[in-house]
């Protein structure tokens, strides 16, 4: 089995200047968990997930950081964070290494690379354009299908 086989081929994605609440109320409206964003050409250049919009400056949920350890840690660690909890726009906050895989690419070395960063979905790319997303969902969907199927069973196995 492979990504071709499992994927979300409508996918829903979003201009780098559209605006965080425009994001969010897509994502519910959607019932999705993350959009990818694509540049004029259609070019994945980032992701935002929920998990992209849980450290807000409107929601009083960003990170606090004590005045000792802001001593001790410069600006360019701090200003990424910053960014990211008061940015009006996908660009950002908007994560920008994307993993991606392609259409041929395994169920297993899909499972193996959610697994290894640790993260949710991953977009499916063809010639450098998105043709799908594999979820979480997507592998579970994949499991159930699966389950339905009997397995053949070999003569004198009982």
């Amino acid at each position: 089995m492979h990504a071709a086989d499992v994927m979300t081929r409508t996918v829903v994605s979003v201009d780098p200047g559209l605006p965080v609440g425009e994001i969010a109320k897509l994502m519910l409206t959607r019932k999705v968990s993350a959009v990818p964003v694509v540049d004029g050409s259609g070019k994945l250049i980032g992701m935002v997930s929920e998990g992209d919009l849980m450290r807000r400056a409107e929601l009083a949920t960003e990170k606090q950081r004590s005045w000792w350890l802001r001593l001790f840690v410069g600006d360019d660690y701090l200003a990424p964070e910053f960014v990211k909890s008061h940015g009006l726009r996908a660009r950002d906050v908007m994560t920008r290494d994307v993993v991606t895989v392609d259409e041929s690419t395994p169920v297993v070395e899909i499972v193996n690379l959610i697994e290894e960063h640790r993260i949710k979905r991953v977009p499916v790319m063809r010639d450098g354009k998105m043709v799908g997303i594999v979820s979480r969902a997507n592998l579970l969907h994949a499991l159930a299908s699966a389950a339905d199927i009997e397995p053949a069973r070999s003569a004198g196995s009982d």
